[in-house]
């Protein structure tokens, strides 16, 4: 962030401006004694010394460009080609967050249309958004969109058990004022399916599972749509560039994290949250839609075709008030995207995959290693013959992530281990994995 310098007078007009006594004042809720920590660095010593320290201290993270990193479970190390930044950090896109004037918005408003064009055509639907959070987020919105279209008596939700259980948290948290009942199912969509009913307001796959399983789909929206249910997937992005499209299974909503495209990790965040609809449900969408349009002399411009958000329309009239156009995240995305096209993406898929079971094969072959069964992608659960917490932390130290412990999530699942491939990961990394699997076993 660069420095803006401002005179005493610039200062005192805009603390006057916003009713301020002082600078020290805007900080008065935080609590007097964590204001001003102690840095524990001498005084008087230069700005090379002070950068030294801090960089000695920063060398102690443990980050996926220095180390063997196999961790996964909804945040994912993806390359993002130098494109992406240097256009996105570019001012004009950095200054810029949301089109309320949106006729004169009109950079702002074609990185959308593109984004949501591209957007479309991965997930297989007509529509898509302009956005969310991030995925977790989006599949909350469109489980409160399922509940609306259903009315009061389709109160019912089916999740899978091995959804993301932090989207099941945030699913339970934007739930909590609706009288709703959350029911999971641990069976393939394919056979679960068969017990959607007429209380059933959704039905929800997810493509691939937490545990990287990716499951067939075929009928499955048939025998939804016939009991009168909405078909939601909340699917990876990148694997879609390899595997059919959830809306060419007929998904009535899709949602999906978007980090994995052109988005470092950043420690969690932000993130992108994508969600796309078919027509039948494009004005019960909560976010913005983007249009084209031609004037008179039949020149290009882009336009705000539909808006949810209640700061451009009547509040009972709003679809949703926490939908953000993640402006910024929304055009690393589409930067992304542009960059690695049709063929790029599909290469990237491509590498996910065969790396992954590359490394799942020969992790299953360390004796008292499992890899479980079952077509995944990126990412698949291992059975460890010690405690699979032991194992990373153990492995930590030495620059190997392994994956995650899935007793973090299920404490009585200790000897599991989710291992996450992306192309980011060499022969060697997966070399040295397998290796360090067999010494931290021993």
């Amino acid at each position: 962030m660069p420095f803006i310098p401002n005179t005493d007078k610039d200062r005192t007009a805009m603390l006057g401006t916003i009713g301020a006594g002082s600078v020290q004042e805007l900080f008065s809720d935080i609590p007097s004694d964590k204001r001003y920590p102690k840095l524990g660095i001498p005084n008087g010593i230069s700005e090379l010394e002070v950068l030294r320290e801090i960089e000695s201290l920063a060398s102690r993270n443990l980050c996926a460009s220095s180390s063997a990193w196999f961790l996964g479970a909804g945040v994912y190390n993806h390359f993002v080609p130098a494109a992406v930044p240097a256009l996105a950090t570019r001012g004009e896109f950095l200054s810029a967050y949301t089109p309320y004037q949106p006729e004169v918005s009109q950079g702002t408003l074609q990185a959308i249309f593109e984004y949501q064009s591209m957007a479309s055509e991965l997930l297989g639907v007509d529509t898509v958004n302009a956005s969310h959070y991030d995925g977790a987020t989006a599949l909350a919105e469109a489980v409160i969109m399922a509940l609306n279209h259903g009315g009061t008596t389709r109160n019912r939700v089916l999740v899978p058990a091995a959804l993301h259980p932090e989207y099941r948290q945030v699913l339970a948290t934007y739930l909590a004022a609706f009288s709703v009942r959350v029911e999971a199912y641990s069976e393939a969509p394919a056979i679960a399916v068969a017990t959607v009913d007429a209380e059933t307001s959704c039905f929800i796959v997810a493509y691939p599972d937490f545990e990287g399983r990716v499951h067939d789909l075929a009928g499955v929206a048939d025998t939804v749509h016939a009991a009168g249910a909405l078909f939601i997937v909340s699917a990876d992005p990148i694997m879609l560039g390899l595997l059919k499209s959830p809306g060419s299974y007929g998904a009535d909503i899709v949602t999906a994290e978007g980090q994995s495209l052109g988005n470092a990790m950043n420690y969690g965040g932000p993130f992108l949250g994508m969600m796309g609809v078919t027509q039948k449900f494009v004005r019960k969408i909560p976010g913005r839609i983007v249009g084209q349009a031609f004037d008179h002399e039949g020149r290009r411009g882009f336009v705000l075709t539909l808006t949810a958000r209640e700061q451009h329309i009547r509040r009972e009239k709003a679809v949703s008030n926490i939908c953000s156009n993640q402006g910024l995240v929304m055009l690393m995305t589409t930067i992304y995207l542009e960059a690695l096209g049709k063929s790029g993406l599909q290469a990237v898929a491509s590498l996910c995959w065969n790396k992954a079971h590359h490394a799942a094969k020969l992790i299953a072959g360390i004796p008292g290693f499992a890899v479980a069964d079952g077509t995944f992608f990126k990412e698949f659960v291992v059975k460890t013959p010690v405690p699979a917490a032991a194992i990373v932390e153990k492995l930590e130290p030495r620059g190997v992530v392994p994956g995650l412990a899935l007793s973090r999530y299920w404490p009585e699942r200790t000897h599991e281990l989710l291992v996450c491939v992306t192309e980011m990961n060499t022969a060697a990394q997966i070399d040295t994995l397998v290796q360090s699997l067999k010494e931290a076993a021993e």
